[in-house]
């Protein structure tokens, strides 16, 4: 059992993070856990259960959702305005030190904002949080390929993959399978972020195009994702976008994401047709998602995050 004061430590987190919204005007939502769809994304992987009553109600296979992403932008197609959600989300295969398969996500949406502004928006709650905690920070705002260049001396945008293989060669890592995206992701994860100051915030943005998830490509040479990450000390914290809201390209996305999943051998997910039904009319907005536990980690100076759940997985 997690130890009274971080039980209450979550509290005061919550109230603080409500307040910070109320006062900007951002109306707080709920939205279901379950859904006939799920995630596509070929690295992420959804619980799934099914419905045994009347056939009315729908298809009976349900995903418990990795992220109220979908459900939120569809609220935003119709009309709610700037939103937030923080509720329970559901991962299957990540346990562990840092990770648990249920967790908490705070999930917010700006209506005509880009990603560089909403950016700017997750350091004031951020600040405000780990001011509260006592703990001030330096903030250090880089792109990708900067962050890259500067830490490693590779261009991610560009080098040959056997190029961005080179500073992994000690750890000796088997290749098989791996693609360029892998590549990079093992860099970010094994090189960079552990390096990562723990006094410091630090802003990635533009992320390589090929990253793009659910956000807008910005054609630049050569293009990049309208996406960042943030980064407490060596945790990512949060990530965020200039929301797709084309349905077309949106559809080819999730279908790429079903592809991969054939050719690695892992179930496809049912496309969420009610989300790329709604895309369309969803207005020029930014979002972005942030995890709790680890931002509780960071706040109660701890590695391990069962110190900050009531209970973690393994005593569920």
């Amino acid at each position: 059992m997690s130890d009274l004061k971080h039980l209450r430590l979550r509290a005061g987190l919550y109230t603080c993070i409500r307040a910070f919204f109320a006062e900007r005007h951002v109306l707080e939502v709920e939205t279901p856990m379950l859904s006939a769809a799920g995630n596509t994304d070929p690295n992420i992987q959804s619980f799934s259960t099914r419905f045994t009553g009347h056939v009315d109600a729908g298809s009976p296979q349900r995903w418990l959702r990795t992220s109220p992403e979908f459900p939120l932008k569809r609220l935003l197609a119709a009309g709610v305005g700037d939103c937030y959600e923080m509720g329970r989300v559901f991962r299957d295969g990540e346990a562990g030190g840092r990770h648990n398969p249920e967790f908490t996500m705070l999930e917010w949406y700006r209506v005509g904002w880009d990603d560089a502004k909403l950016a700017r928006e997750v350091i004031d709650l951020l600040q405000i949080l780990l001011l509260r905690a006592g703990r001030t920070v330096d903030i250090v705002e880089t792109t990708y390929r900067g962050l890259f260049r500067d830490t490693l001396g590779v261009d991610a945008l560009t080098d040959p993959v056997e190029r961005l293989r080179e500073p992994l060669s000690p750890i000796g890592i088997d290749p098989e399978g791996l693609e360029r995206d892998d590549w990079l992701d093992l860099l970010m994860t094994h090189r960079i972020q552990p390096n990562f100051p723990r006094d410091r915030v630090t802003v990635v943005s533009d992320f390589p195009a090929s990253q793009c998830a659910l956000a807008r490509i910005r054609h630049d040479d050569p293009p990049v994702a309208e996406r960042f990450e943030v980064y407490v000390g060596p945790y990512e914290v949060a990530n965020g976008y200039h929301e797709l809201n084309d349905a077309a390209e949106q559809r080819q996305r999730f279908e790429r994401d079903n592809a991969k999943r054939r050719a690695r051998g892992t179930p496809e997910v049912a496309i969420d047709e009610s989300l790329l039904a709604a895309l369309d009319r969803m207005p020029d907005c930014a979002g972005v998602a942030m995890g709790i536990e680890r931002l509780l980690m960071v706040l109660a100076g701890t590695d391990a995050i069962a110190d900050v759940l009531a209970f973690p997985f393994s005593e569920a």
